[in-house]
């Protein structure tokens, strides 16, 4: 799903909102998401998972075309952990 269909699936399932208002809160939800994980503060949003950022360090990598070594700057990423009940619900018909 994309965020076009995210906004679309929303507005659907609540025609008292306006199409334009369900796109600026989808939109305001990942802004602030983003902005907190720029500020390097963890996300939690229970039930469903939580955001935080990983560090990676410099390192030497070795480009697979031609197998010179390339240096790789430090950078960080953002990460994703599901919460347990996200887990659940996904694996429940795994007769488990």
């Amino acid at each position: 799903m994309i965020k076009s269909e995210l906004v679309q699936r929303i507005a659907s399932r609540n025609p008292h909102l306006y199409l334009r208002d369900v796109e600026k809160i989808i939109n305001a939800i990942f802004d602030e998401i983003t902005a907190a994980l720029a500020r390097g503060d963890r996300v939690e949003l229970r039930g469903f998972g939580a955001f935080s950022v990983k560090h990676r360090d410099a390192r030497i990598a070795r480009n697979p075309r031609t197998g010179a070594q390339v240096p790789v700057a430090e950078k960080s990423v953002p990460f994703f952990k599901t919460g347990k009940e996200m887990r659940e619900r996904l694996n429940q018909n795994n007769g488990a």
